[in-house]
């Protein structure tokens, strides 16, 4: 544990928060793309550690959260078929779909199995070649590699009976969409680190000069955020508008080549719907027509399935950092982990999620030594 615990360090935290009290002199909104920054943000007390002017809003970063109904029911339709054995990572079981979810369907005997790697998916279908095998393939750029090196293995090797659900989308259209809106406050972001892992910093200078907004790619741990945070906020108080690598020790200028070489021969870039928010163009991937008898939507026909966000459930206002989770009238009454409403509440990244289990009690933090940070 020795690199986590140094990125955790509550001296150098509070030398930090110092640093940014001491540079701030107006107000600022930031906003995190990433479910797994929110969840650190949330679980150490970070936004309320900071200085009052600085306030961080929540955004669209967790992959479950963003897709859509639609695709749930498709998965749900599948899943329920009796020649179907249908793979997922376990966070996806709860998540809500029109009128049940993926635990639902297994309870009823549909064949919905919890895997650790696209590639145990594969396994399966290759152990049984006389049925069906699909994946469930969700998430940001971060998990789109391996879901195509899957599917690329899977014609390598002849494997008919596997399949793949897509549901990939793409940070900096999403970046895009939240700026271009009129409700927007956002005046700067913490970029996710692994999806700049992967992808590489090219595509944000442009977005960080049409929208004269600084872009800090960040980390993960406490001591990471923080930096994240110091760095924009100097940035803003300057007047500048760049973008920032805060995470060298995983994140190159140019990402991964080998991972975005995948991505090309086996997706191509198409319109998403993002759950909770609509259409954003060009902010997903689909498989391209090299791979198209792999695309379990067209394999099952699903493709027409079309549905409606329950009224209740105002997590897309959650994932446009327009409405705090403590904010809306449902959090910890009607929704609740168990009885979601919706993805952002099951999810392990969800923001609903990350207040419902550090939050909800109304805790204040204390000075870092009481807090998780140390």
């Amino acid at each position: 544990m020795k690199y986590i615990d140094e990125f955790q360090d509550p001296e150098l935290a509070r030398r930090l928060l110092d640093d940014i009290r001491a540079t701030v002199t107006r107000p600022w909104a930031l906003m995190e793309v990433c479910g797994g920054q929110t969840h650190t943000i949330i679980r150490h007390g970070i936004d309320q550690l900071l200085p009052e002017q600085v306030e961080l809003i929540h955004g669209p970063g967790c992959p479950v959260c963003v897709t859509p109904l639609e695709v749930i029911d498709k998965a749900l339709e599948i899943a329920a078929r009796p020649d179907v054995i249908f793979c997922s990572f376990g966070d996806m079981l709860r998540v809500p779909g029109s009128d049940r979810d993926l635990f639902r369907v297994r309870s009823e005997g549909g064949d919905v199995r919890v895997v650790y790697s696209p590639l145990d998916a594969l396994k399966i279908a290759q152990q049984n070649p006389h049925r069906e095998v699909v994946f469930f393939g969700i998430g940001f750029e971060t998990t789109a590699p391996p879901n195509a090196m899957t599917v690329y293995q899977a014609r390598r090797l002849g494997i008919p009976n596997f399949s793949l659900l897509v549901s990939h989308v793409r940070v900096p259209p999403a970046i895009e969409a939240i700026m271009s809106s009129p409700s927007c406050r956002v005046q700067g972001f913490l970029a996710a680190g692994h999806v700049c892992s992967v992808m590489g910093t090219g595509e944000y200078p442009a977005l960080a000069e049409r929208f004269q907004v600084p872009i800090v790619v960040t980390g993960f741990e406490p001591l990471d955020i923080l930096e994240g945070i110091r760095r924009a906020v100097r940035q803003l108080e300057r007047g500048d508008h760049t973008v920032d690598n805060a995470y060298p020790r995983a994140v190159r200028a140019e990402g991964n080549p080998a991972a975005q070489a995948m991505l090309q021969d086996v997706f191509e870039v198409t319109d998403r719907s993002w759950r909770g928010i609509g259409t954003i163009p060009a902010s997903g991937w689909r498989l391209s027509p090299r791979y198209r008898d792999y695309d379990a939507e067209h394999r099952f026909s699903v493709d027409g399935i079309t549905t409606r966000e329950p009224a209740a459930c105002r997590s897309g206002e959650v994932l446009q950092g327009l409405l705090k989770p403590h904010e809306c009238e449902a959090f910890g009454t009607t929704c609740t982990p168990r009885t979601p409403l919706g993805a952002t509440m099951v999810s392990s990244e969800g923001a609903c999620a990350a207040y419902y289990l550090y939050r909800r009690l109304g805790v204040t933090p204390t000075p870092l030594e009481a807090s998780p940070v140390a």
